[in-house]
């Protein structure tokens, strides 16, 4: 299976655009990473330290020490693709990611992106 541009993409490029995009509706940075800590079971300093090494999305992913299995309550339609109906494991990751940024730029309660 060829990998996806994705995957191959640099992870602190990708968390820029994340927090660009909940900044740009008056949202923090501090919002993003927490959506990324629950996702992914990263700490704040370990999160910190991916960012400097300049790992790749798919690194990013495949490194998380506890997937959180709640993450499987996101769902809709985000880029066009149900995530519901995604079949890779890492790309549902990265929909599922995508859509609480999405949920949190659009103004919804870090309670209910959460899933709580």
């Amino acid at each position: 299976m060829n990998k996806e541009k994705v995957f191959q993409m640099s992870f602190p490029k990708v968390y820029e655009c994340l927090v660009a995009k909940a900044e740009r509706k008056g949202r923090t940075k501090a919002e993003v990473d927490q959506i990324l800590m629950w996702i992914k079971g990263y700490d704040e300093p370990f999160l910190k330290r991916l960012l400097e090494q300049n790992i790749s999305y798919e690194q990013f992913l495949k490194q998380a020490p506890h997937m959180n299995l709640d993450r499987f309550k996101v769902k809709g339609v985000i880029c066009k693709v149900r995530i519901e109906e995604i079949e890779y494991p890492m790309m549902k990751d990265i929909r599922i990611i995508d859509k609480m940024v999405d949920e949190l730029a659009k103004g919804k309660t870090m309670e209910k992106i959460l899933r709580k």
